[in-house]
């Protein structure tokens, strides 16, 4: 029984099942078109209807198709014809890939840094900027000298134990005395010639001027009573004290500037501590708590506290105090105002919050002034920097340290006209 269709047979096949076709095409590449059924396209009895060349649709541009070409005959079934990339009709291929533009990608990278930096370096500075506690106003000082150039910074050590719990009082021995007194006082001068760190010993003898109470406003008629410069502050705070410094100096004071104990201490903790030469023979003060072997050592908060504090152990007391105290600052600044510090957010956030929640500036004091401040302290050790007590002529009658007022008058003509200071201090 012959079950092809009617006029069809095995032998219209071509070649039989499984022989074989004719075309050199392999099997999976010839594809049999549809078959029109009818009397119109009826193939003839017992052929096979005429198979039309495969065109894919793409000719030579003249009208004549190309032959098929699945690529297994070229091994590239997934490749591209011709073997080339970028040819027609291929799979898998990348075609030609643009160079990558790395100008344009450098470009790009760094206004992404540059901006970062700048975003951070704001928010950096308005952080710290709020954190400054302006209270001392320097527009209650009355009968001011005329400012000079450069600018004139008052720096004062505060023996306030604010924020100190009763075993940090009793491990930075620093007592336990109600309100606070100035345990420190400079006097730090910028300008085009050099900074000058200038120390005032707080047995300095000085007068009283007149002066108007920070607090009730009233206005207090001097009488010519003479006590030691810290008095001055105890007596009615850092206003008293830039006046009297003022009235008895001449010198325009621009800022002000004070730290107690517990900042001074963490500053020093925060930065990892400071490197100090000790002299020889060492540093021993049972008051202070310092205990020092002769040689460079870093020391913590508690011991530079105990090191800033020591006078009893020094052969000149206060005054070998106020030079030790100079240059324990010029270290702390210089290794504050470094890179390691500064570009380490994880150090300088830390070390900027410790010293930002305890110092006490002025009201007109910005951060820049601040920073001013810091690096003008780094620069004193070195290059145009100078550092001095002021000058003294001996003790006055009633025990205090008297200044050389004829040197002092140098000193301060020197500063007020930013000219290189000559004088030299005790």
């Amino acid at each position: 029984m012959n079950n092809w269709p009617e006029g069809w047979s095995d032998s219209n096949r071509g070649g039989g099942y499984g022989h074989g076709g004719a075309s050199a095409q392999p099997e999976g590449a010839r594809v049999m078109r549809q078959v029109r059924r009818g009397p119109a396209g009826a193939p003839p009895h017992g052929g096979v209807p005429p198979q039309q060349s495969y065109n894919d649709g793409y000719g030579d541009g003249y009208g004549t198709p190309e032959p098929y070409d699945d690529g297994y005959n070229t091994g590239q079934v997934y490749g591209q014809r011709g073997g080339g990339s970028g040819g027609r009709g291929g799979y898998g291929g990348h075609g030609d890939r643009p160079a990558p533009n790395w100008r344009r990608r450098i470009k790009v990278t760094a206004i992404t840094l540059v901006t970062v930096l700048v975003a951070w370096s704001v928010g950096t500075y308005f952080w710290a900027d709020s954190k400054l506690n302006r209270e001392v106003d320097l527009s209650k000082v009355i009968d001011r000298p005329e400012a000079g150039d450069g600018t004139n910074y008052l720096i004062v050590g505060s023996d306030s134990r604010a924020g100190l719990s009763d075993d940090q009082k009793k491990k930075l021995r620093t007592g336990s005395a109600e309100g606070k007194r100035t345990d420190s006082m400079l006097i730090l001068h910028t300008g085009s010639n050099g900074p000058t760190l200038i120390s005032l010993p707080r047995d300095s003898n000085v007068t009283i001027p007149s002066y108007k109470g920070s607090e009730s406003g009233k206005t207090y008629e001097g009488t010519g009573r003479q006590v030691k410069l810290n008095a001055a502050y105890a007596e009615d705070g850092p206003e008293l004290l830039v006046r009297t410094v003022e009235a008895n100096t001449g010198l325009h004071i621009d800022h002000y500037v004070e730290i107690g104990f517990a900042g001074f201490a963490n500053i020093v903790d925060a930065v990892g501590g400071v490197e100090i030469d000790i002299p020889k023979g060492g540093m021993k003060d049972t008051k202070s708590g310092a205990n020092f072997e002769a040689g460079k050592q870093t020391l913590n908060g508690e011991q530079s506290l105990a090191f800033v504090r020591t006078r009893y152990a020094l052969a000149g007391s206060d005054l070998d105090r106020t030079k030790n105290q100079q240059k324990f600052l010029s270290a702390l600044a210089s290794q504050t105002a470094t890179p390691s510090t500064i570009l380490n957010p994880f150090k300088l956030y830390p070390t900027m919050s410790a010293g930002l929640d305890t110092l006490i500036v002025d009201k007109d004091m910005s951060l820049w002034n601040l920073g001013q401040m810091f690096w003008a302290m780094k620069g004193v050790t070195g290059g145009d920097g100078k550092s001095m007590n002021i000058p003294l002529s001996g003790n006055s009658p009633n025990g205090n340290l008297q200044w050389d007022t004829a040197k002092v008058k140098q000193l301060v003509s020197e500063l007020k006209n930013d000219e290189k200071v000559t004088v030299s201090g005790n």
